[in-house]
């Protein structure tokens, strides 16, 4: 949003240019100098209900103008980013409060064994296999993250996920790089691991993150305690374990929960009784959830991270790392959204070994959408994959959505033009009712 909304009172009559005197209605010029994307007028004269785009000046592309034919008087009128700025309804803290402690007690009472498919399959990785192998299987797959069983010490010992692979392009591609291609064919996983631990230090990454004990949960554990250590320790998914001795020894793999899971355990007991979580019907942008777009001029906030389709993929790679992202929305010239590059996708990378042969400054992120596709797919089809949501819907319609097989976050975007304005991640609804 580039202007907040200006309101003003203007006096139409006597000295106005009045093209077709003896009407009542005056044709007025309105101006606005100030620049922005989508700029709209609203006014009194029609009851605040219609909002008409104002339209820019030829020649003059941050001037903006709109003749509308007025009655004599005054008028109040509104120019805006075209949101209509009604009062968004207050939240109750007491509502809050409820909400939030109805949803605890629900997680707090069911266990994890209840996430639990009736059938699938899950794989692991044996931490002496070499790293380019783990990565085709991932892709093979058709999965971004698997746990790490270690032979000799009987037990999982961690991850191996798509941030590895995206840490292993970047060493890949730098110049001073100790790690080439062609030990990927022998480099185990385990020995990545150590040198991981190397390269945290020199990007600045969160020590936690690259913690070499593995954060695990047991089938009887409730799934409140689930999330949060989804949530602490800044996990996609938590591995459900169950010790086949008191010991803990010959632990057996279930299953990997995420917060998809649990979300969708909570849509699903309050569906019939939404009315018992006062919050659900509120819209989005009355709570403190998600990322925002900044506005011009608003202090301390962080840069919204977006590229456009031409940007290299090393710049994509740099800002998982770097900004802590797991998705980034790839927009045009408008901000408008075309597709999202997430994490995830980088696992594409193995297909026919494209990442023994590219060059991460060359390749675009158009280009590295289009390998998960087929040839002749576009950005009108890639952009089914988006998922997005109106800062107007409700905290229940987003919950139910995100609570869908594969959906990890929602883009927020201005209704008509897709413009971003923001994105909510699941860890974003979970802070919110759990941590907040």
């Amino acid at each position: 949003m580039y202007t907040s909304g200006m309101d003003y009172d203007r006096e139409i009559g006597g000295g106005a240019t009045a093209a077709g005197a003896g009407t009542m209605l005056i044709p007025t010029r309105f101006v606005w100098p100030y620049g922005g994307r989508s700029v709209y007028l609203s006014g009194s004269f029609s009851g605040w209900s219609e909002q008409w785009q104002m339209t820019p000046v030829e020649g003059c592309p941050t001037v903006f103008q709109m003749i509308c034919s007025l009655p004599p008087g005054y008028h109040q009128v509104r120019v805006s980013d075209g949101i209509l700025h009604e009062p968004l309804p207050k939240i109750l803290e007491a509502d809050l409060e409820v909400s939030r402690h109805r949803i605890s007690a629900f997680l707090s009472t069911h266990m994890a064994y209840e996430v639990l498919p009736d059938s699938g399959k899950v794989i692991a990785l044996d931490v002496d296999l070499p790293v380019k192998q783990a990565f085709h299987i991932l892709y093979e797959q058709g999965i971004t993250i698997a746990p790490l069983w270690d032979f000799c010490k009987g037990q999982f010992v961690g991850v191996l996920s798509a941030l590895d692979f995206i840490l292993i392009m970047r060493e890949l591609g730098s110049q001073a790089s100790n790690l080439t291609e062609e030990e990927l064919e022998t480099h185990t996983i385990s020995a990545w691991k150590e040198a991981k631990l190397y390269l945290s230090k020199q990007t600045n990454e969160r020590g936690k993150a690259f913690s070499k004990r593995l954060v695990q949960a047991g089938p009887d554990e409730n799934l409140k305690n689930c999330a949060l250590k989804i949530l602490q320790h800044g996990l996609a998914t938590i591995p459900i374990i169950h010790p086949s001795a008191e010991d803990g020894a010959c632990p057996q793999l279930l299953y990997l929960a995420s917060l998809s899971e649990i979300l969708k355990c909570v849509c699903r007991y309050f569906r019939h009784s939404a009315s018992s979580l006062p919050i659900l019907q509120q819209p989005i942008c009355t709570f403190p959830l998600g990322t925002w777009v900044p506005k011009i001029g608003e202090p301390n906030r962080q840069p919204f991270a977006m590229l456009r389709p031409s940007a290299s993929l090393s710049e994509a790679l740099n800002l998982f790392v770097q900004a802590r992202v797991s998705s980034i929305p790839i927009v045009d010239e408008n901000d408008s959204l075309l597709d999202v590059y997430s994490r995830s996708d980088i696992t594409a990378l193995a297909k026919d070994k494209v990442y023994t042969h590219i060059n991460l400054e060359e390749m675009t992120i158009h280009q590295a959408l289009q390998l998960g596709q087929e040839p002749y797919s576009s950005y009108g089809a890639a952009g089914q994959r988006c998922n997005m949501c109106l800062r107007s819907d409700s905290l229940h319609k987003v919950m139910e959505r995100m609570a869908k097989p594969g959906v990890r976050r929602l883009v927020i975007v201005e209704a008509g033009s897709k413009r971003v304005e923001g994105i909510i991640s699941l860890s974003d609804i979970f802070r919110f009712l759990l941590i907040s």
